[in-house]
């Protein structure tokens, strides 16, 4: 029996230049108990053997194949393989949306740094919700 969407273990994959950000929205779920709630796990590029210098579009495509919700800091539109035209270019309406902390240098406040990760896991809990929306901005 396949059990009920909202209790599958969702996967995030942490953008490489977003590895550390990742971490501390990660230890504010664990010692809030919020994973407990609702499971999730985090992976890192070097975990899933993705290259550090992977183009967007590549990282993008893992993302969606390997059915894992992506974390970002706020990328900019730069050339053909930027994650924003990657979006524009491949999203679809069963595509899972790219989360991005819309102020990765607000994360050392404890309010944004909370509302964030907390922000992330509601995402990841209701993930159906937010398919082919590309890109959300958290908090």
């Amino acid at each position: 029996m396949e059990e009920p969407a909202s209790e599958k273990l969702v996967t995030i994959l942490a953008d490489h230049n977003v590895e550390g950000q990742a971490d501390v929205l990660w230890g504010v779920l664990l010692s809030g108990g919020w994973l407990e709630i609702s499971p999730a796990r985090l992976v890192r590029f070097a975990d899933v053997g993705l290259s550090d210098n992977a183009t967007d579009r590549a990282v993008w495509r893992f993302a969606q194949t390997s059915k894992m919700l992506l974390l970002t800091g706020n990328r900019r539109m730069k050339g053909d393989d930027s994650l924003e035209q990657t979006i524009r270019d491949e999203n679809h309406v069963a595509a899972l949306p790219v989360v991005t902390i819309a102020r990765v240098e607000r994360l050392i406040e404890p309010d944004y740094r909370e509302r964030c990760a907390v922000r992330l896991l509601d995402i990841a809990s209701e993930i159906d919700r937010y398919r082919g929306v590309g890109r959300l901005f958290i908090p």
